[in-house]
């Protein structure tokens, strides 16, 4: 059963390392459920996730997380101690601190470029997640880290990528200076210059030449007979000529 889990684990990083550009250290921001499960399953988050994810992981969390699990009080004090070994990221919540769910969901926004993994046990932060395609989910079953298999927004982006429909930002704003460098864009105002097409064959050239007439044969051939009697005239006089002569 483990070496299943090792292999699911590997493709699905597979994916997110190909598609996505994950890299190590990974980003693990853990909120304080799954910090809650962990020490409830006796999970060592620290020594177990790296050899899960097969790689050096940076776990960390947020101010947000751990005003959140410090308002929860004896119930989850267990969890507010692990989270505060991790290392905490800002968050744009300094003066005005939210939930650790909205915090969490705020960290992934634009793309989420600074490739963060998700580790909570939160159902309904989880399906926030899924939303948002390039957000590997972590989660604890059966006394085990697991990591959620790529959700359907994240193979949908991928497709668009495969099939050239979606060119990340940067990308078209390197297209532009480039076009924009060699001169390849239109000023306002210009008009397109029309191509010429290539013509097809002249209808008239196309048409059948026209047999030549019965009529139009007929003066030849009468034209041949008058010649020959010509001739035949002719001969009889130089005949007649040179019997004159003999006499």
């Amino acid at each position: 059963m483990k070496i299943t889990r090792q292999k699911h684990a590997k493709k699905n990083m597979g994916f997110y390392k190909h598609n996505f550009h994950f890299r190590e250290p990974f980003q693990v921001l853990l909120d304080g459920t799954f910090c809650q499960a962990a020490l409830r399953n006796k999970i060592q988050i620290r020594e177990q996730l790296p050899g899960y994810l097969d790689g050096a992981a940076h776990l960390c969390t947020t101010r947000c997380v751990l005003k959140e699990l410090e308002s929860l009080g004896k119930a989850l004090y267990g969890a507010k101690l692990i989270a505060q070994r991790f290392q905490v990221r800002n968050c744009s919540h300094l003066k005005n601190p939210v939930s650790g769910s909205a915090c969490l969901l705020s960290m992934i926004e634009e793309g989420n470029p600074h490739h963060y993994f998700i580790a909570t046990q939160d159902q309904d932060l989880a399906n926030k997640v899924k939303k948002k395609p390039g957000v590997p989910l972590l989660f604890i079953i059966q006394n085990t880290m697991v990591l959620d298999k790529p959700s359907p927004k994240s193979l949908a982006f991928v497709q668009l990528l495969q099939t050239n429909q979606l060119v990340p930002e940067h990308q078209k704003q390197s297209i532009v200076q480039l076009k924009e460098k060699e001169g390849l864009t239109r000023q306002e105002g210009e008009k397109r210059r029309k191509r010429k097409r290539a013509g097809g064959p002249n209808p008239l050239s196309c048409l059948k030449k026209k047999k030549k007439t019965q009529q139009s044969q007929e003066p030849s051939a009468e034209k041949k007979k008058r010649k020959r009697k010509r001739n035949r005239v002719k001969k009889e006089v130089t005949q007649s000529v040179q019997k004159k002569e003999e006499e």
